[in-house]
C-alpha cells in the first residue's frame, strides 16, 4: 500500500456551531461574529494529542443547525466571514493539520435562495426543477402552496434534484471554490445513502482533477460499505459497525462481538481490507462514549481499539476528557452532545484519558504496521482479545483485558509463545 495522508491521519471532529457557542438561529447581522477563531486557541492542545486533520461539521451559511444550507458559497455568519475562515484554515495548514468539511448535498434548508424563488414564483420559477417532486396542487406542512420531497419527513430539509445538471454544476462550483480558495483537503458527505450515486461519481472525478489526494468520505450507517466506497465513488465511509461493536463489547463483557466485526472487515478474507474506513467512538449524532460505556474504566481500552484497528481514528471534540452527553428529546435533542466547551476549564480536569491518547498517537505515528498493516486475529475470549498488525517486517501485538482482575494472557504467534500479566481494564501494545 502506498503511503498517503489519510492513513497517516488522526482526526479531530468539531461541530462548529456547538463548539463555539454560536446562537441557535441565524438572524443575520444580529447574530454574526468571528467565533470560528476559537479553533486557533485549541491548536496546541490538538498537536499534543497528535491530531493532524480536522473534520468540521457544517460551516456553510444556514438558518439553524447547519444541515439546512441556505448558501454553499459563503460561510455561516454566526461563525465568521470568508476572511476569518481563510485565516483559521491557513494557520491549521501551517501547523500540519488537514481540513475536511461537511458536504451537505442531499438537501438544503427552506432559506436556500433557489427554494425561496420557488416559494415566490411557484410554477413560473426557473428553479422548480432543482427540487424533487414538487406538486403545486397541494400545500406543504409549512404552509407553502406546493409540496416537496423532504429528508426523513423533516419539512425544514428540502431534497435537491441531483439529476439536474444545473444543480450539480452549482454544487461542484462551490466545491471548486472551497478547494481553490481555502485549500480544503476533503469532504464528509452527509446522508450519503440518500445521495444519487452518479453525483458521487462526478464529484470523484471533478475533485481528483483539482487536487489529486482529495478525500471523500460518506456518512453510511447501514449496508455494504463498498456500495459507496469504491474506485468510482467515495474513498471511505463511517464505520458504524465497529462503533457499535466497540462500546457494546465492553458493556457486555464480550470481545467476541468486536473481534467478529474486525475479522469480517479486515481479516485475511475481509470484505473491506482494502478500504481505510473512518473509525470513531462518538460523534455529533450519537451519545458520548463517556455515556455509552457502563464502566468508565473501559474507556482507555476503547481508545486503544480506535487507534490500533485498521482505518483512520477520529476523536469527537471534548471526548478526550471523557465528558458525558446523551441525546435528549424534542427540537433541542442534540444540544447535550454538541456543547460549547471551555479549554481552560477542561485542562483543569482529569488528564488520564488524554495521556493515554497521546501514547496511542505516538505508537500510531511511528508504526507503519498500525497505519498500513494487515490485521490478524490471534486470541479471543469474553474478556481478553489479542490481534496483530503486520507490515513488511514489522509487527505489533495489541492485547486487551477488560476483566476486573489481573489476568495472565498466553498466546502463540508464528511458533512463539507469549505470556503477559495484564492489569484490570488495560491494554498492552508490543
Amino acid at each position: 500500500m502506498d503511503k498517503n495522508w489519510i492513513n497517516e491521519a488522526v482526526f479531530y471532529h468539531i461541530y462548529p456551531l456547538g463548539f463555539t457557542g454560536a446562537p441557535k438561529y441565524n438572524e443575520g447581522q444580529k447574530t454574526s461574529g468571528n467565533r470560528i477563531r476559537k479553533v486557533l486557541e485549541w491548536i496546541p492542545h490538538l498537536k499534543e494529542l497528535g491530531i493532524n486533520a480536522i473534520y468540521f461539521g457544517p460551516i456553510f451559511q444556514s438558518v439553524s443547525h447547519g444541515y439546512d444550507t441556505s448558501n454553499y458559497y459563503i460561510t455561516d455568519s454566526r461563525l465568521g466571514n470568508i476572511e476569518d475562515f481563510k485565516e483559521v484554515f491557513s494557520v491549521l495548514h501551517d501547523n500540519g493539520i488537514r481540513i475536511v468539511l461537511d458536504g451537505v448535498f442531499n438537501h438544503v434548508g427552506r432559506g436556500f435562495w433557489a427554494f425561496n424563488d420557488v416559494q415566490q414564483n411557484l410554477e413560473l420559477s426557473r428553479y422548480k426543477e432543482w427540487f424533487y417532486h414538487l406538486d403545486f396542487t397541494q400545500e406543504s406542512p409549512a404552509g407553502d402552496k406546493f409540496t416537496y420531497e423532504m429528508w426523513e419527513g423533516n419539512s425544514d430539509l428540502v431534497k435537491l434534484n441531483l439529476k439536474n445538471p444545473e444543480v450539480y454544476n452549482h454544487l461542484l462550483g462551490a466545491v471548486k471554490m472551497w478547494i481553490e480558495e481555502f485549500d480544503i483537503d476533503g469532504l464528509r458527505l452527509d446522508a450519503a445513502d440518500c445521495v444519487d450515486k452518479d453525483f458521487f461519481r462526478q464529484l470523484r472525478d471533478f475533485t481528483k482533477d483539482i487536487k489529486k489526494d482529495f478525500w471523500l468520505m460518506g456518512e453510511i450507517i447501514h449496508g455494504d460499505y463498498k456500495e459507496w466506497a469504491n474506485n468510482e465513488m467515495l474513498n471511505s465511509v463511517t464505520n458504524y459497525e465497529c462503533w457499535k461493536g466497540i462500546y457494546s463489547s465492553h458493556n457486555d463483557k464480550n470481545y467476541y462481538e468486536i473481534a467478529y466485526s474486525l475479522n469480517r472487515q479486515f481479516g485475511k478474507n475481509g470484505i473491506y481490507k482494502d478500504l481505510c474506513l473512518y473509525n470513531f467512538l462518538d460523534n455529533h449524532d450519537v451519545n458520548r462514549i463517556g455515556s455509552l460505556l457502563k464502566s468508565e474504566e473501559d474507556i482507555k481500552n476503547a481508545y486503544t481499539l480506535l487507534f490500533l484497528m485498521p482505518g483512520v481514528p477520529s476523536i469527537y471534540y471534548g471526548s478526550e476528557w471523557g465528558i458525558k452527553g446523551e441525546k435528549g428529546t424534542g427540537t433541542n435533542s442534540d444540544d447535550p452532545i454538541r456543547p460549547e466547551l471551555d479549554l481552560k476549564e477542561l485542562e483543569s480536569t482529569n488528564q488520564e484519558i488524554i495521556e493515554h491518547i497521546k501514547k496511542l498517537s505516538c505508537i500510531r505515528k511511528e508504526s507503519d504496521a498500525i497505519k498500513y498493516g494487515d490485521y490478524e486475529e490471534i486470541l479471543v475470549r469474553n474478556k481478553q482479545f489479542v490481534f496483530a498488525r503486520t507490515f513488511n517486517n514489522e509487527q505489533k501485538f495489541v492485547v486487551l483485558n477488560l476483566s476486573e482482575k489481573k489476568e495472565k494472557i498466553v498466546f502463540h504467534y508464528k511458533k512463539k509463545q507469549y505470556e503477559i500479566l495484564m492489569q484490570p481494564h488495560s491494554s498492552w501494545i508490543y
